[in-house]
């Protein structure tokens, strides 16, 4: 008995029409079947926040989340922040800082302060180690991270 189902997930503005398993988790889908592997898989259950991918722009576990929970939703992948050539200016900001060592958690860093500044174009330090609380990095002591941060949303603001 085949279990999957065909759905149409809106990915970086396209949709894709895709047959999942009805178990399948958004992450499976993005990385084996589309392959959109800048999301990354780290633990599996929801607590690293590798996988990060923004649904209806808000940042969401993707490993957790059910693919067909997805359909008629927006998904944005660390792929569809850039425009082309030309990275998002959070994604700019990472580079600029210095805040990507070895680059595994950056997704999911990038999604989450994306959201972050969208919903907050000011956000305070504490504000931003708040958003970050579901975001594991075990290169860092999170400071480049922030400061990344407060530089996208500078630059977000036209200050720098």
């Amino acid at each position: 008995m085949d279990d999957r189902v065909t759905i149409t997930l809106n990915v970086n503005g396209e949709d894709r029409r895709v047959a999942v398993g009805r178990r399948w988790t958004l992450l499976y889908v993005l990385r084996d079947v589309l392959d959109l592997t800048g999301t990354k898989y780290g633990c599996g259950t929801g607590d690293c926040g590798a996988c990060k991918v923004l649904i209806d722009g808000e940042p969401v576990n993707s490993c957790t989340y059910l693919a067909t929970r997805a359909e008629g939703k927006a998904i944005v992948t660390i792929e569809g922040l850039a425009r082309g050539d030309r990275l998002s200016p959070v994604q700019q900001a990472f580079v600029d800082a210095g805040a990507i060592q070895c680059g595994f958690c950056t997704p999911g860093m990038v999604i989450t302060a994306t959201a972050l500044l969208h919903r907050n174009p000011n956000p305070s330090r504490e504000e931003i180690v708040r958003a970050l609380d579901n975001n594991l990095c075990r290169c860092t002591g999170y400071v480049k991270i922030i400061e990344a941060i407060e530089l996208a949303a500078r630059r977000l603001r036209g200050e720098a």
